[in-house]
Order: C-alpha cells, then sequence, then structure tokens
C-alpha cells in the first residue's frame, strides 16, 4: 500500500507540480526521494534551491515521512543537521491526507514565515524576533553560500 501512495504522490508532483517545488526517487529506492525547494520570493532564500531527504516509512501514509534538509539553512525552525521542526510532520499531528506536496507546500511557507515559539534554535530565533535585519542578512549570506 505504501509504494502505491508514494507513486501516487510523486506523480501528482509531476503533473500539478507545487510553485517552487520537485521530488523524484533516490538510488532507485522507492522509499527514499531528493526533494527539491527553490528558496521562496521574498524571503531571504530567495532563488537558493534546496535538496532535502524523504524517507517514506514502510506504514506510509499512516506514519508521516521523515523529512530533512540536506543544504545548509539558517533558520530557527531547521537545525545544523537539517531536522524540521514542523508539527505535521510528527506522529501526533500527522494526517493520511496529506501528500508530500502539501508537506513542501508547508515547508515553503515555513521558510517564509519561521515560527519562532517552537524552534529549533533559540538564538536564531531571539534574532528574528529582536532583529530581523540582522536575521535576513545573515539567511542571505547563507543562502548565497549553501544554496546558490
Amino acid at each position: 500500500m505504501a509504494l502505491l501512495r508514494i507513486n501516487k504522490d510523486l506523480q501528482e508532483l509531476v503533473k500539478n507540480p507545487p510553485p517552487n517545488c520537485s521530488a523524484g526517487i533516490k538510488d532507485r529506492d522507492p522509499f527514499h526521494c531528493e526533494a527539491t525547494i527553490i528558496g521562496p520570493k521574498n524571503s531571504p532564500y530567495q532563488r537558493g534551491v534546496f535538496h532535502l531527504s524523504v524517507k517514506f516509512p514502510k506504514d506510509y501514509p499512516f506514519t508521516p515521512p521523515e523529512i530533512s534538509f540536506i543544504t545548509k539553512i539558517y533558520h530557527p525552525n531547521i537545525n545544523d543537521k537539517g531536522t524540521i521542526c514542523l508539527d505535521i510532520l510528527r506522529k501526533g499531528r500527522w494526517s493520511p491526507t496529506l501528500s508530500l506536496s502539501k508537506v513542501l507546500l508547508t515547508i515553503c511557507a515555513l521558510m517564509t514565515e519561521p515560527n519562532p515559539k517552537s524552534s529549533l534554535r533559540p538564538e536564531i530565533a531571539r534574532e528574528y524576533e529582536k532583529s530581523r535585519d540582522v536575521y535576513n542578512s545573515k539567511a542571505k549570506e547563507w543562502t548565497q553560500k549553501y544554496a546558490l
């Protein structure tokens, strides 16, 4: 069942791709994909190309995929290992009705609007809240260094 759903999600991405997002199977393993997000306009990540690892569990879609950034990113909700703090990726908050396309769109939204109250990097969250210009400058610098 998981393979059918993964294929359906990937076909949806091809037929009706969300803005700035794509994904495909990695190394012929249908349970492991690599996704790409182009940094959203009007964000410090604009024009950056961000690669993400997507690992589907054997009981997908009943359990959320493990998604992490491969590309380094300066963001309060994404730690230095690429782990993303996003409610919908937690087991208790995940819904089988969510598709990979919807999850990637939600990650794009998080890139545009970080959630400093649910931070994996408290120092960056404080900077985001208290000194947005400094935060934007560092995020742009990291984008230029790691994502261009």
